[in-house]
């Protein structure tokens, strides 16, 4: 894979497993477009990226809005060219038992973790399309496979992200398009500072790194070969 071609697009690419995978990517030669809803905190990461490579863009966008996605995808092409690989990393989590979880936090998850999934991927996969070649990484979950509990929203919306990708596969394949599930087991980031049913051991589970490197690794097999769905999970937590 000749790097120096791709131009990658990662949402929320400012932290996590979106910041490393945006700085995998650009170490490995890609220009990158990142996006988060903090426009501030989007230039600031694409900024700190040039010090690895200068094609790099970092711009405001929220995923669930299209109007936001629209304008964000006309940026990138003016700036860097038709993206051919897109990470959809953006997502939220937000945990509580059925009975009383609100509509608006039903909804946050949703509209986050599957309607901006929707939005951006409509917005960048034509030009793939077009091209005959591309790539489209959705960042799941394990907890796409498996039920959590109270994590109704979270789990339902990354069963989700399953489904579509396996659907959208079986959709752009033969027109050169690869599209690839990863479903992280426990990882270090700022998840689990918040209020999650999970306690890991975090010095025993995955870095963002360890996400990045198994992702990019699948992306630079050569085009003939698809690995569709990835598990990564932590060897010994």
């Amino acid at each position: 894979m000749d790097w120096q071609r791709e131009i990658a697009v990662v949402t929320g690419g400012t932290r996590g497993i979106g910041r490393a995978l945006a700085l995998g990517l650009v170490r490995r030669g890609a220009a990158v477009a990142l996006c988060a809803r903090d426009a501030q905190a989007a230039e600031k990461a694409a900024a700190e990226l040039r010090a690895a490579g200068p094609r790099t863009l970092g711009a405001g966008c929220d995923v669930r809005d299209e109007a936001s996605v629209a304008a964000f995808a006309e940026r990138v092409r003016a700036h860097l060219g038709q993206p051919t690989i897109l990470v959809n990393n953006a997502g939220v989590g937000r945990f509580a038992p059925l009975a009383e979880m609100s509509l608006a936090v039903w909804d946050e998850v949703m509209d986050t973790n599957l309607r901006g999934l929707f939005l951006v991927t409509r917005a960048f996969v034509p030009g793939m399309l077009e091209a005959g070649r591309g790539a489209v990484v959705n960042i799941a979950s394990l907890a796409g496979r498996n039920g959590i509990a109270n994590g109704t929203a979270y789990s339902a919306s990354k069963h989700g992200v399953l489904g579509f990708s396996k659907s959208l596969m079986l959709e752009v394949r033969k027109a050169g398009v690869r599209v690839l599930a990863v479903c992280p087991g426990s990882v270090n980031t700022a998840f689990f500072d918040g209020d999650t049913p999970f306690d890991p051991n975090r010095g025993r589970i995955l870095l963002p790194e360890d996400v990045a490197q198994a992702t990019l690794d699948a992306l630079e097999l050569p085009e003939r070969a698809l690995v569709s769905e990835l598990d990564i999970r932590p060897a010994n937590p």
